[in-house]
Parts: structure tokens; C-alpha cells; sequence
């Protein structure tokens, strides 16, 4: 039952918003009685109050079903912070400026993370007139290639999509360009920097 809504989750979010078991009880449309169960662990809330429970705990349901809110202390933004998701099922990949919770498919998405290069995932970068052309020597077979190539920048993201049979590269605007991400779909992400 972990994999529901904890108890303990309630109770330290209901005391972190400085509520009484009585205000999220009126807030959720429950009685106290109710709220004091769950956060023992004698009973859950319904289906039906999740969204309200969230909702009344400023959260998302995602986040309370998984059992860690997400606080993204990015607020500024900062690109070095960036991290990427993908999806197991469809293969979507999804982008995130700071700490953030993402779920596709059903699927609660980790954030991905930078693997030591090798000399299969080693990125290699090109300078051509205002472009860095980026290749990788890297099979691109059905189950097994390399999925994206992104350029990261303090001010944005460019993102090529790829696909098996196609070439394991493509060409980015070097326009303040600090980092350069290779995503393969056995391996995880590999990064390259700029010095």
C-alpha cells in the first residue's frame, strides 16, 4: 500500500502548511476523523479525494502518489540545471528547467543521468562557420541507437529527435552553446562541455 498515499506524507504536509487536521478536513469535505486515520495509517483517502487532498496540501496528485513533492528551486531558470526524461512506452522526450516531477504514459519518468563517455558515446563536435557539427560512431539499428541530440545554452535548448537507420548526428547553432547532450536508448545520456 506504499505506493498510495502515505499517511506520514499527509501529516508532515498538513503540518508544513501549518494546518489542523480540522482544516484539511473542511478544506477535503471529510470529517477529522478521516484525516486522523489516514495520517495513522488505519485507513486512505478515496480515489475521489485526491485531486482535493492535492489540491488542499499544494501539490500535485502525481507528486502525492509518488510520495515526494517537488520543490524546483530553479527559480531563476538556470539552464545548467536542465534534465531530461524519457518515456520507455512512446519514446517522447520531455525537457525540465530545474527539479520537476514528469509522468508519461502512466509512467512516473526519472530524470536521466550523465553517464561516464566511452569510446562507443564519445560526441564529437565540429566547428562549421556559426554551426557545431555534432557525430557520434554509433550503431543506429532498431534496438539500438541514439535517440536524441540536444544543445544546451543559457538561453534555450535546440533538440533533434533521431531515429534507427538515420545518421547519429545533425548541426546546432553554437550561439553560446555550453553543453551538448546524446541520449542512447540502452546506455543513457552522454555530455559534452565546452572549455
Amino acid at each position: 500500500m506504499n505506493n498510495y498515499v502515505t499517511g506520514a506524507m499527509i501529516r508532515r504536509l498538513r503540518e508544513g502548511k501549518g494546518m489542523t487536521q480540522e482544516a484539511l478536513a473542511e478544506r477535503v469535505h471529510v470529517s477529522a476523523k478521516a484525516v486522523s486515520k489516514w495520517e495513522t495509517g488505519r485507513g486512505f483517502p478515496d480515489i475521489s479525494l485526491l485531486e482535493p487532498l492535492a489540491g488542499a496540501l499544494g501539490l500535485s496528485v502525481i507528486e502525492l502518489l509518488s510520495g515526494e513533492a517537488v520543490q524546483n528551486r530553479n527559480r531563476c531558470a538556470n539552464m545548467a540545471r536542465c534534465g531530461f526524461y524519457v518515456c520507455p512506452v512512446c519514446g517522447n522526450v520531455i525537457h525540465a528547467i530545474g527539479e520537476a516531477l514528469v509522468s508519461c504514459c502512466g509512467v512516473t519518468l526519472p530524470p536521466l543521468e550523465v553517464e561516464s563517455e566511452d569510446p562507443e558515446h564519445c560526441i564529437r563536435v565540429e566547428v562549421v562557420e556559426d554551426e557545431y557539427y555534432v557525430t557520434l560512431d554509433h550503431p543506429m539499428m532498431k534496438e539500438h541507437y541514439i535517440s536524441f541530440l540536444a544543445a544546451v545554452s543559457d538561453q534555450g535548448i535546440q533538440l533533434v529527435k533521431l531515429y534507427p537507420e538515420g545518421s547519429a548526428g545533425t548541426r546546432f547553432k553554437i550561439d553560446r552553446v555550453k553543453r551538448l547532450y546524446a541520449c542512447c536508448n540502452r546506455h543513457g545520456l552522454y555530455q559534452w562541455k565546452r572549455t
